[in-house]
């Protein structure tokens, strides 16, 4: 007899988070695994940050947080969306939660019904698909590929939009492709969902400063998009916070009430410590960042550069977050070391046994042609780790 609820059953399980503890395992048993499966800056958090939460345990900010955060911290944001998205947000219109993967729970929860749809490009981060459904929510995906950049087109929009669709969640720059939508590319979308004023949208900008593309585009800046968006963001990539659990969204005053309400009943306000030091960062000037930024950079040209020499791997050159997402579809079908690798999972698995290298496959993100590597690891381990995957495809 099983226990456990239909609901938990019928939940996947996190793959990066999988493929990262069977990383661990193998690291604890003495193997030599180089990690690229998770999405974690591998920087500490800047001192002026840890300063910040120093003072707020000296100062005793000890007790129970108001549920939808400090509002000093709420203000603090509202300066952030204006200096960094030009967005006039309000502290009625934030909400300040556990991460921002509480923040997208929060937002499926009171926005979607059984049966609702919510269009997803695909590649999508690996949750996002199972928040919606756990929701009553029916994700809908729009595929792309390394060709068009995994970027989708306004007619791919238009063509996913049916009677039912309540939302569209997207990542920009994307986790797990880097790929970032421009203005023109996201005016070009808006003028689309101009059309069905009933469709909101979730836009993650959690990589917001990880970008070397120079620009960054708010899709809530674009006329006649801000009342229908919810602005999810964060401090755990940009400012190397991803153990101090602090996200935030900006949205339409009843969005933000029922997404407080929610948490009220789930968690409460966020970690009081935590949310002190979060002021210190959406405060500081995005420039803090440049030196952490630049090294991404360097990185991903070297990771680029390297993977474009072995043969049967295609790639994008992404413009942000810190992933390469090749295509690894041409080793489909092949026999490599004894080995028959059938699709994206097999090869990942491959690479994990052959060349003790730990990636994910794309299948978790909608795409079963890709792997996902992080290249937030220093550039002599991934030179070592890109060694080891040309020697064991060769």
């Amino acid at each position: 007899m099983n226990f456990l609820s239909d609901r938990i059953n019928n939940l996947s399980t996190s793959q990066t988070l999988a493929m990262a503890a069977k990383a661990r395992e193998l690291k604890a048993q003495g193997i030599d695994i180089i990690s690229l499966s998770l999405g974690e800056p591998d920087f500490n958090t800047p001192d002026f940050i840890k300063e910040a939460a120093k003072k707020a345990i000296d100062d005793n900010y000890s007790t129970y947080t108001p549920v939808d955060g400090y509002l000093d911290l709420k203000e603090s944001i509202c300066k952030k969306f204006k200096r960094d998205n030009n967005l006039d947000y309000a502290p009625a219109n934030i909400v300040v939660s556990t991460g921002a993967k509480q923040s997208l729970y929060n937002i499926a929860q009171v926005m979607l019904n059984n049966g609702d749809e919510v269009i997803l490009p695909a590649p999508y981060w690996v949750s996002y698909f199972e928040i919606i459904k756990l929701s009553g929510g029916i994700p809908v995906e729009v595929p792309t590929s390394v060709e068009s950049d995994f970027k989708i087109t306004p007619e791919q929009l238009e063509a996913a939009i049916t009677p039912k669709t309540k939302m569209m969640w997207f990542s920009s720059p994307c986790n797990p492709s880097g790929s970032v939508y421009n203005r023109e590319e996201l005016t070009a979308l808006a003028k689309v969902l101009e059309k069905y004023p009933n469709i909101f949208i979730v836009s993650d900008e959690i990589y917001e400063h990880i970008n070397f593309s120079g620009t960054f585009c708010s899709i809530a800046s674009i006329p006649g998009m801000f009342d229908r968006t919810i602005t999810v963001n964060g401090v755990a990539k940009a400012f190397a916070m991803t153990g101090w659990r602090i996200g935030y969204i900006g949205a339409p005053e009843f969005i933000a009430k029922a997404c407080t309400k929610m948490q009220g009943q789930v968690t409460s306000g966020a970690n009081s410590i935590a949310q002190r030091a979060t002021i210190a960062a959406v405060e500081a000037n995005p420039s803090v960042l440049n030196e952490m930024v630049a090294a991404f950079k360097s990185r991903r040209d070297l990771v680029v550069g390297l993977m474009k020499e072995i043969p049967g791997i295609k790639l994008n050159v992404p413009e942000g977050a810190f992933y390469v997402f090749p295509d690894v579809s041409s080793f489909f079908g092949k026999t490599l070391r004894g080995t028959t690798i059938n699709n994206a999972e097999e090869f990942s698995m491959y690479l994990l046994a052959e060349a003790n290298v730990a990636t994910v496959t794309g299948d978790a993100f909608g795409n079963p042609n890709c792997l996902r590597l992080s290249y937030a690891t220093s550039e002599a381990q991934l030179i070592e780790a890109i060694r080891r995957i040309r020697e064991v495809l060769a």
